[in-house]
């Protein structure tokens, strides 16, 4: 490491680079900025550019929840430099037209790397395919998230088509015939207070049929935000297959289930908190490989939205501000799993699956500084957090990206 920059970095082999070159790049950059030797001490680490493969930066067509600009100014502060955004918009970019709008706010107010989702169907409605050829060029992989693709058939033309084109479906399992307006985990806290529930199987019966999908199809396949242990299991038994399916979990689903649960909007997300036997489910699939990394499905809403109860609120919480020191503090500190292992799980296992190179990108954290969650320190426009309060440890001091600095403590 360079002299001038003595932080303790943990290394990693990165997509497109050693940690060996990854080391060198960082050391060089940092030697050209003689203003970083406020970090000459050995109580930083320098972490490769974390990178979320599920985001949700609501532009265009509802920039008061979030806009391109703060949800990357929110993502830089987390430690982020690449994040992958989902096409719930106003227009959804199920064309080329629409797809080149965003991209262009993108390019205007971007001030990290920014890869969007490009619809699986028309509108997201379910019912056509988008320009999956048009948009093929532009775009990350094809999703419908926020929906499920209800249709097998229709999921088979997707998978058909993605795989023509050399493109990942990315899926949002949901089955609509089994929500029955359930909005929580259909478990002890529902029936305790007499909410509807969300049934286990309306996301496990979809992945389940999708896995029969990939079987047919040999499409490249990759499942959000699992939360139940019959989805860690088919996942499981279809990788060991040899199926190329992939799959992500939250930090939320990791750290807390359906007994933390308040009469709070800031509970509310699809899929929902589920059972204490589910979250050691998905530690385990943490642990094993099964679970191949973590996204924070990072879903702002307007502070009226989410003020309306576990009922009456919007689904969907932030969490790239906190992602990080979530999981290093419950996950690492407790010693379920290592730092090298969280630093895989958030920064290179999402880059490898997804394709995100890594330049000269790199986050410093001092992890001996305990703070707890404030949301009304958020950069995001989106307040709403299961983890208000939460003491946690570490906290992040720079961001680069490109070789720019875009968040500085």
């Amino acid at each position: 490491m360079s002299k001038q920059f003595k932080a303790k970095t943990v290394e990693f082999a990165v997509t497109g680079t050693s940690a060996d070159a990854f080391c060198s790049r960082v050391a060089a950059h940092l030697d050209s900025f003689p203003s970083m030797s406020v970090f000459n001490c050995s109580e930083y680490f320098i972490f490769p550019g974390f990178c979320d493969v599920h985001v949700h930066f609501r532009e265009p067509g509802f920039s008061y929840k979030e806009t391109i600009k703060t949800g990357c100014e929110a993502s830089a502060r987390g430690g982020y430099t690449a994040v992958c955004t989902m096409p719930n918009l106003n227009p959804v970019p199920d064309s080329v037209g629409n797809l080149k709008m965003q991209r262009e706010i993108i390019e205007k107010d971007g001030t990290i790397h920014v890869y969007p989702y490009a619809s699986i169907t028309v509108g997201q409605k379910g019912e056509a395919l988008s320009d999956l050829a048009g948009m093929a060029e532009d775009c990350i992989a094809f999703s419908d998230d926020g929906r499920g693709v209800q249709s097998k058939e229709l999921m088979k033309e997707a998978m058909l088509k993605a795989k023509s084109l050399g493109k990942m479906i990315v899926a949002h399992c949901e089955d609509n015939s089994l929500l029955h307006g359930g909005y929580i985990h259909d478990g002890e806290y529902a029936k305790a207070h007499s909410h509807r529930g969300i049934c286990s199987e309306s996301e496990w019966g979809p992945i389940a049929r999708d896995i029969e999908l990939i079987r047919e199809t040999g499409c490249k396949y990759h499942v959000c935000h699992i939360s139940t242990k019959e989805s860690v299991e088919l996942i499981r038994k279809a990788k060991a297959e040899g199926l190329d399916i992939t799959c992500e979990t939250g930090p939320h689903y990791l750290v807390l289930d359906d007994s933390d649960l308040e009469e709070s909007g800031c509970f509310k997300m699809n899929p929902p908190l589920r059972s204490e036997e589910d979250r050691l489910a998905l530690i385990e699939g943490i642990k094993d490989g099964t679970i191949d990394m973590i996204a924070t499905d990072h879903a702002p809403h307007s502070e009226d939205e989410k003020s309306k109860g576990l009922e009456g609120s919007a689904f969907g919480i932030v969490g790239i501000e906190t992602a990080f020191q979530i999981m290093y503090t419950n996950l690492v500190k407790t010693g379920v799993i290592t730092l090298e292992k969280l630093v895989e799980l958030l920064a290179v296992a999402p880059r490898e699956r997804f394709g995100i190179p890594l330049g000269c990108d790199y986050t410093v954290w001092k992890l001996d500084s305990k703070t707890s969650v404030d949301s009304k320190d958020f950069l995001s426009k989106g307040k709403a957090t299961p983890f208000e309060g939460m003491p946690v440890d570490g906290e992040c001091v720079l961001t680069v990206c490109d070789g720019k600095v875009v968040y500085k403590k």
